[in-house]
């Protein structure tokens, strides 16, 4: 089976067919102002499978990820902080500190989550002279205008603005008139931000039109251009992208090069939190160290819910992969090697990765070829697949136990020290109703899933 995508631009599926040798793929990183929650994290496990699958079908990848540490501010209607200015302030530590500090959280973040690195981390504060570069072309094609408060780019110059988020231009209403200031439109955006009182922000630099700092659409442009050219085969992100970041890059890039830019747009959903999206409100917002259980059973969760659909996230539920992942592990270990290679669940397995990375039928199987007691090349067939599924499921030493097994087996521990034998039993029976069994081994005990 060919590899279909979804692409949103087109809202349907489609062949993917790539523009060179190389597949060039940008993704929209973090703004390093903060820990990432796991909502977040669902997105880059959303790119990392891409790309495997792409490797998967011999494609071979260049993978970019923007480092937002500028220009990003609390709202995306070009008002309010910088949110890595506002960070250092409240932290007391330099810009440079936050946003250091921030993805390096994030990378090992991205480790713990067997989430492959990009070929190039790109800097938003270490291509200024880029997207200077770029709002110049903007500028001699007569794309923008200036406001007291910085540069912008003019939307209506644009004769299918929108047309990635399906807006309705005619329908948007600007409020008060104070609220669109000095724009023409109210979709138009900031490509160069001024400084209010220059020498007060940490991060600004001199332009053509006066000392500020970039908007935060113009990063990706200026960046996705520099490292991949004015065709690019896929760029994703997440659905929030859609109606602001991602109209407003396709606007930059049409404007500056003239042509479309990219063919396929590709878009993660929500993760949701009692049916809503994740948020302080409605909770959900949990770091990846905030969880007490291996970071895999995160992304075994994710492979329940496609990519495009919402993840309703719970403890519950997390807890319910997190065992049910212990379980595929303990099984998958058990497995002998028989040197052969399944044909039949391995095309299988491959139609459903191509299939716009439907990785809950490749799940599915998975657990088919480990119920089928006549399939043979179980071992070699489960390595390939693992190829996209990335959960260290030969890996021994990261089999994750939940922590009440832990705890009620450092209690027998303590029993059997004690020469409790009576209380060690009925610990032992109560684990093994939870769903593990415990085998008492001259190198201590050892704990396996049913």
């Amino acid at each position: 089976m060919a590899l279909k995508l979804y692409n949103t631009l087109y809202r349907k599926k489609q062949i993917f067919k790539p523009i060179k040798k190389t597949v060039g793929i940008y993704t929209c990183g973090p703004t390093v102002y903060f820990f990432s929650h796991i909502g977040n994290l669902r997105s880059y496990i959303f790119s990392d499978i891409l790309n495997r699958v792409l490797e998967f079908n011999n494609f071979k990848t260049k993978q970019i990820i923007n480092v937002t540490d500028v220009g990003h501010l609390t709202s995306d209607a070009d008002q309010g902080e910088d949110k890595i200015e506002k960070a250092a302030k409240k932290e007391k530590k330099s810009t440079q500190q936050i946003a250091n500090y921030y993805l390096n959280n994030f990378k090992q973040d991205l480790k713990k989550l067997n989430i492959k690195e990009p070929n190039i981390w790109a800097k938003a504060t270490e291509h200024i002279k880029e997207q200077i570069e770029l709002i110049k072309i903007l500028e001699k094609k007569g794309f923008t205008y200036k406001t007291k408060d910085g540069i912008y780019f003019n939307t209506s110059k644009i004769k299918n603005y929108g047309e990635l988020a399906k807006l309705d231009i005619k329908g948007l209403q600007a409020g008060k008139r104070i609220e669109l200031k000095e724009k023409k439109n109210i979709t138009d955006f900031s490509l160069w931000k001024f400084s209010e009182k220059p020498g007060i922000r940490q991060q600004e630099w001199n332009s053509p039109w006066g000392i500020g700092f970039p908007g935060w659409h113009i990063e990706c442009s200026a960046m996705a251009l520099k490292y991949l050219g004015d065709k690019i085969d896929i760029h994703t992100g997440g659905i929030d992208h859609i109606p602001t970041h991602h109209t407003n890059e396709i606007a930059q890039n049409q404007a500056a090069t003239g042509k479309k830019v990219v063919n396929f747009w590709m878009h993660g959903a929500f993760l949701l939190s009692n049916g809503k999206k994740a948020s302080k409100s409605t909770g959900g917002l949990f770091t990846l160290s905030e969880l007490e259980c291996n970071p895999l059973s995160f992304r075994y969760l994710t492979f329940l819910t496609h990519y495009r659909k919402s993840l309703n996230f719970s403890l519950k539920s997390l807890e319910k992969a997190n065992n049910a992942y212990s379980k595929l592990k303990n099984i998958i270990q058990e497995l002998k090697d028989d040197k052969k290679i399944n044909k039949k669940y391995l095309n299988e397995f491959k139609n459903a990765i191509n299939n716009d990375l439907d990785m809950p039928k490749a799940l599915s199987i998975l657990w088919n070829l480990i119920r089928d007691k006549k399939a043979q090349g179980k071992v070699r067939t489960i390595k390939e697949m693992e190829k996209v599924f990335a959960l260290d499921l030969f890996n021994k030493k990261e089999i994750s136990i939940p922590k009440n097994i832990k705890e009620l087996t450092e209690k027998r521990k303590i029993a059997r020290k004690n020469k409790n034998y009576k209380e060690s039993d009925k610990l032992r029976d109560k684990i093994k109703k939870l769903g593990y069994i415990i085998e008492d081994t001259k190198k201590g005990q050892k704990i396996k899933k049913i």
